[in-house]
């Protein structure tokens, strides 16, 4: 018996190695190809190192005639910096409202909000553009950081977060003549750090990885982002292949730096958000 579970223990590892190296496979695909030239890249049969590696394709990235790359990572950066920035203060602070703060309607208005979560946000495109161009932000970053400022989903996780804490710390802060600003930035907000990394590391990632609202919302080459960049490297029948590869690479670096550093937030993070209200 114990052999025959040893037997099915060694079965199950080699599947799950197999599954781990298909789901790797374009990662190394795209690692290996950023250091060959666009002709060897879709050669066959395939070579995970390349018989002559080159790192001109890194170099053509930022010594490019025609395209900025070096303004659309700075675009990127900046974008998502501030989005991460508002968007954690103003869903913290709604979660907090919503989870220790009593008034009349809460629970109503509380679902209201989540109904917001079964509308598909493709219909939402025209109404967006039209009120953007309202309030004349389009081709700004603007258009971009102000929608993923407002997300119901996070509100609701940090909401569950923040009911797991004790009401008895908010009371006792209460009696020592604290106000719901000050309870919420000195005691809740540093309790809810796991969630709260949980809320920054995706909201990164979404806004870091977003096509969608660049390709739509702004139309200055000078104004763009790296999502709809790096497709630019490639026009018509001709495929740059190595280069749109080296691309890929520079633009993935900071996320899985991102994951490294909050890899602990996050495990936190999920498990809290798991506490019911």
């Amino acid at each position: 018996m114990e052999k025959k579970n040893r037997g099915l223990k060694i079965v199950l590892t080699i599947i799950i190695l197999i599954i781990g190296l298909i789901a790797n496979f374009p990662f190394v695909f795209m690692i290996s190809s950023s250091f060959k030239v666009s002709g060897e890249v879709m050669k066959f049969p395939w070579h995970l190192i390349s018989e002559n590696p080159t790192i001109m394709n890194f170099k053509e990235l930022f010594a490019n005639g025609i395209y900025n790359f070096q303004k659309w990572y700075l675009n990127t950066i900046i974008m998502t910096g501030l989005t991460i920035i508002i968007k954690v203060f103003f869903v913290s602070f709604t979660a907090y409202g919503f989870a220790k703060i009593k008034f009349k309607g809460k629970d109503v208005i509380f679902l209201i909000l989540l109904s917001a979560m079964m509308i598909p946000s493709d219909i939402m495109i025209i109404p967006r553009y039209m009120i953007f161009k309202n309030l004349h932000i389009l081709d700004s970053m603007w258009a971009l950081i102000l929608p993923s400022c407002v997300d119901v989903y996070f509100v609701f996780l940090l909401r569950q977060s923040f009911i797991s804490i004790p009401d008895s710390i908010s009371e006792a802060a209460k009696i020592d003549g604290c106000d719901h600003f000050r309870i919420y930035w000195r005691i809740i907000f540093p309790l809810a750090k796991p969630a709260i990394a949980t809320m920054a590391l995706f909201s990164f990632t979404w806004s870091w990885n977003d096509y969608m609202g660049p390709y739509l919302y702004i139309s200055s080459m000078d104004k763009q982002m790296l999502s709809v960049g790096v497709k630019l490297f490639s026009s018509g029948m001709i495929q740059d292949y190595g280069t749109q590869m080296a691309a890929a690479t520079v633009v993935l670096l900071p996320i899985l730096i991102a994951f490294l550093f909050c890899q602990k937030f996050f495990i936190e993070g999920v498990t809290s958000s798991a506490v019911k209200g």
